[in-house]
């Protein structure tokens, strides 16, 4: 497991490395730039600007610049917001987005697992049905639906929830904790359900239930913990998700996240923003993924990563 973990940590190096170099070109060749825009600024203003900025130099030069940037931990000024470097916008938006996706992720596990263990020990009945609706629902309704939906039915139409905002208080967590949280709980719910029919039938829980074991106790100490491994699976890439994912919301709600932040600088193609965002949410998603694999392994001690 350690030599394991050592290696994935160092595959960290060029991966990062891939994603950097790809989004980086990819911002270069779409049309229009930082400063493009500004239809009041002239000619040489705009010149100035990028030149400033190292924007008039070579793309082989640019990228350069900025790997050696990134290497120092440095990922330059905001071309838009000219009082705030990237690691400042960083550093004050993650902690928002970062409580708003574990937020989710939290009830989406809990709600998920619960609804599907239910439905699971018992099939065909309302609670079965009922769960697999709102599987279903969450699944074909995105987010960016439901968010619009829930501001227009709880905010303006009968006035229990604020519409928008961040901090004032909790009541403004809920909508777009739901909104983001409602699609990973009907996966969460159609996996759970599925694993733990299969745990159910298997023979070391008919063997637990052979020497007397009782219901309960047979599902919570046996069954429970074979049919919650594909769930541990999707949780690693669904946790990076839910945390990227709430780009969408928080523009939605007006949650100041750096889900915003990113929104606004691939609009405005502000370069070092999408980069600085882009680089951090690769990490996330890398570190989630290995810190599934790893409890996926405490777990199942047949996994063995060689």
């Amino acid at each position: 497991m350690l030599r394991y973990v050592i290696r994935r940590c160092i595959g960290v190096i060029p991966t990062m490395f891939v994603l950097m170099t790809i989004t980086f070109f990819m911002m270069r060749l779409s049309p229009g730039g930082p400063f493009s825009t500004n239809r009041k600024a002239s000619a040489e203003i705009i010149a100035n600007l990028n030149r400033h900025f190292h924007l008039d130099e070579p793309l082989w030069q640019q990228y350069l610049r900025y790997l050696w940037g990134v290497l120092q931990f440095d990922f330059g000024p905001s071309y838009k917001m000219r009082d705030y470097s990237v690691a400042d916008l960083l550093i004050q938006g993650f902690p928002t987005s970062l409580k708003l996706g574990l937020a989710a992720i939290l009830i989406s596990t809990l709600v998920g697992v619960t609804l599907g263990t239910l439905a699971a020990l018992r099939r065909n009945s309302w609670i079965d049905y009922g769960a697999s609706t709102v599987g279903l629902v969450g699944i074909a309704v995105p987010n960016f639906v439901l968010g619009p939906l829930w501001q227009l039915l709880f905010g303006v139409m009968w006035g229990l929830l604020p519409v928008a905002g961040w901090g004032q208080s909790w009541t403004q967590m809920i909508l777009p904790v739901v909104s983001l949280a409602l699609p990973n709980i009907a996966y969460i719910v159609r996996l759970t359900r599925g694993s733990m029919i299969e745990s159910i039938r298997s023979n070391h829980v008919r063997t637990a239930r052979a020497k007397g074991l009782g219901e309960r106790l047979a599902i919570w100490r046996h069954a429970l913990i074979g049919g919650l491994l594909p769930v541990v699976a999707y949780l690693g890439p669904a946790t990076a998700g839910i945390i990227t994912g709430s780009i969408v919301v928080e523009k939605i709600f007006s949650v100041p996240g750096i889900g915003r932040y990113f929104v606004e600088a691939a609009l405005n193609r502000d370069y070092t923003v999408v980069m600085g965002v882009t680089l951090l949410y690769g990490f996330l998603i890398i570190l989630c993924n290995l810190f599934s694999d790893i409890v996926y392994g405490v777990l199942d001690p047949k996994v063995r990563y060689e």
